[in-house]
């Protein structure tokens, strides 16, 4: 016990410029930070590859489609996922959903080496993929550490994931020249390491859990008795955090064509073609990846903890929208490239740390069916509603002439709905934790 006693008081010690992390806390605190790593680099890997696949076979209007078929077919995915939940335990449901996705990325690898068309079944896949898989992890997450240990551990395990994005799009760079067979063999073998390391965390939060008599029902029985769209169409909480996501996704969404409008009307003020055209917006997208990559990377390690320990899970979801609402509203009146590349840089900064780590964490006062089948419902369906939203306004818009300024101006108007939303979260939030200070079925992983 004395090796594994001071590799506990070592990690404990790295992890605290970070968050406060207990040495009986930070063998699994590391193992969930690896974990996020693996899974999030896992899908840079099958981002880089969907995009080539569904532009050069189908094309930007295809595409386009196919976010909306992405909705469709996450309604029938929750469904099934509802069936398996009312059956199975939470790991054996992880296991499932995991080797589910590992099994069809071995598929599409073998198919990608001959001359059959994947394109848009492989952007339908990511798409269900990259929601389901990562509400899986995050379910586990709430479900093993009570509230208090969430809002100090859950910041360091989402350190796990900005890092994975970062490392997961470098590799996918010198990777990329092997074909999509390489891409997805490497995410499907860092998904299948990412499953055991799952593994092992919930057999070790069930040892825990069982020792100290205080979970509500055994890790291995049926997750659920009721369908997950009937479970979040009668829980308030669950539709609140859809609508909020609704909200953000369709603000995001906007934002993202408004600023993609601005490059484009400042190529033909340059009068660029070509090449030029190419480097031109190439350099404005990768600077523009690098910044909010690096202030979102940056937030995680040294904000996002110290804002939920001093202000809590409430406070740090306003983080977001606040900063939304004035930086659409300074657009709105100076809808310049510039404007709107700072507006978007710092939205998405926000949303990729303390915006998504702050999501995760109301999980932490549910029930565990909420957990697993009320947040996979909410995270796979609600992101793309809101996509749809901003898609059917910029339709509309495009039709009637809108300006940039006009749709800076909607994006206000979404903005405050979806502050009223997160007030109204709030306070659902506030009276789940006066009902239940202590949630039974929240056991912390100890060593």
């Amino acid at each position: 016990m004395a090796p594994a006693s001071l590799a506990s008081r070592v990690l404990a010690r790295l992890f605290r410029p970070f968050a406060k992390v207990e040495a009986a806390e930070s063998v699994g605190a590391a193992v969930m930070l690896l974990a996020s790593f693996l899974l999030l680099c896992a899908y840079y890997q099958l981002k880089t590859v969907r995009e080539p696949l569904i532009l050069l076979e189908g094309g930007a209007e295809v595409k386009l489609y196919a976010r909306a078929g992405q909705a469709v077919l996450m309604v029938g995915f929750v469904h099934v996922y509802g069936e398996i939940a009312k059956r199975v335990g939470r790991m054996k449901l992880l296991a499932i959903v995991f080797l589910f996705f590992i099994s069809n990325l071995v598929v599409f690898a073998l198919l990608s080496r001959t001359n059959v068309p994947i394109g848009l079944a492989f952007f339908l896949w990511v798409g269900v993929f990259s929601y389901a898989a990562v509400a899986q992890f995050w379910a586990l997450a709430a479900d093993i550490y009570s509230e208090e240990q969430g809002k100090r551990l859950f910041p360091i395990i989402g350190i796990g994931s900005s890092v994975g994005a970062v490392a997961g799009a470098r590799l996918a760079k010198s990777l990329v020249r092997q074909g999509p067979h390489a891409l997805m063999t490497a995410a499907a073998v860092m998904l299948l390491v990412c499953m055991m390391l799952l593994a092992w965390v919930e057999h070790r939060a069930g040892i825990a859990g069982r020792k100290r008599e205080r979970v509500q029902t055994e890790p291995d029985q049926p997750l659920s008795d009721e369908g997950a769209l009937h479970l979040l169409m009668r829980d308030r909480y669950l539709l609140l955090i859809a609508a909020m996501i609704v909200l953000l996704n369709w603000v995001n969404s906007a934002g993202e064509y408004v600023f993609d409008r601005t490059i484009l009307a400042a190529v033909t003020s340059a009068g660029l073609h070509g090449a030029a055209a190419q480097s031109f917006v190439g350099a404005i997208k990768a600077d523009y990846f690098a910044w909010y990559n690096l202030l979102g990377m940056l937030m995680q390690l040294f904000a996002v903890s110290r804002i939920l320990a001093k202000l809590g899970v409430r406070n740090a979801l306003l983080f977001n929208p606040a900063f939304s609402l004035v930086g659409y509203a300074w657009a709105a009146f100076v809808p310049t490239l510039a404007a709107f590349r700072l507006v978007k840089i710092g939205e998405n900064a926000f949303e990729y740390s303390i915006a998504e780590t702050s999501r995760h964490a109301l999980y932490l006062v549910t029930s565990r069916v909420e957990k697993y089948v009320g947040k996979t419902s909410v995270d796979t369906i609600a992101v793309r509603v809101g996509a749809i939203l901003s898609g059917a306004v910029v339709w509309i818009g495009g039709r009637v002439n809108l300006s940039t300024a006009a749709f800076a101006t909607i994006n206000v108007v979404l903005t405050a709905l979806w502050i009223g939303v997160v007030l109204a979260i709030g306070k659902e939030h506030g009276r789940r934790r006066l009902e239940s200070p202590v949630l039974l079925a929240a056991e912390p992983a100890t060593s």
